[in-house]
């Protein structure tokens, strides 16, 4: 009997152990340095991009995070928040069209150089809680921390159409900060 309970307790702690470890993964936060080419417009967030094209009259790039992939977002370019809006919603599986509109979510509009950007932090089926470091007035630099999203799930980068030309396609896998996922366009 004192066997059985002593089994238990290790196969407790095991499990516990090994939470505690997922969960240090979970929140990890490497740092990151973009490349030096100041024209690229690096990836928001790490895991694989779903979607890359025009979506009403703008620019489009979304990128799913699963539960394996860093969870730390990251500023595309050098930019000044304009403004910031939560709305609460649902949590369905965030590789889904929908969630783009239904689920929780918070917006981070952004004035670069060459007009305003906007990303967007959408919660999922596991997430449950979006962090988000930016206020307005507050300017980033390229590459620099402005949220989390905890548990993962998904990060929509909207972009003006005619400043961007897209470098990623769907299902390429991106790092926060470091993938280039648009060039600004020459100026005339």
């Amino acid at each position: 009997m004192a066997a059985g309970a002593l089994f238990q307790l290790w196969v407790l702690a095991g499990f516990f152990a090994l939470a505690g470890v997922a969960v240090c993964l979970f929140f990890r936060d490497p740092e990151r340095q973009p490349p030096p080419d100041p024209s690229l417009l690096v990836s928001p967030a790490d895991g694989r991009v779903l979607f890359a094209g025009e979506s009403g009259g703008r620019l489009k790039i979304s990128i799913f995070m699963s539960v394996f992939n860093v969870h730390v977002n990251r500023a595309p370019c050098p930019g000044e928040v304009l403004a910031l809006r939560y709305n609460p919603g649902k949590f369905m599986a965030a590789y889904a069209d929908k969630a783009s509109l239904d689920n929780e979510q918070n917006r981070i509009l952004l004035r670069t150089g060459r007009g305003e950007m906007e990303v967007v932090q959408i919660a999922g089926l596991v997430a449950r809680r979006i962090v988000c470091w930016a206020r307005f007035g507050r300017t980033f630099l390229r590459g620099e921390r402005i949220g989390l999203i905890r548990f993962g799930s998904r990060v929509d980068l909207y972009l003006p159409q005619t400043e961007v030309e897209v470098l990623v396609r769907p299902g390429e896998k991106t790092r926060a900060g470091v993938t280039p996922v648009a060039r600004w366009r020459a100026l005339p």
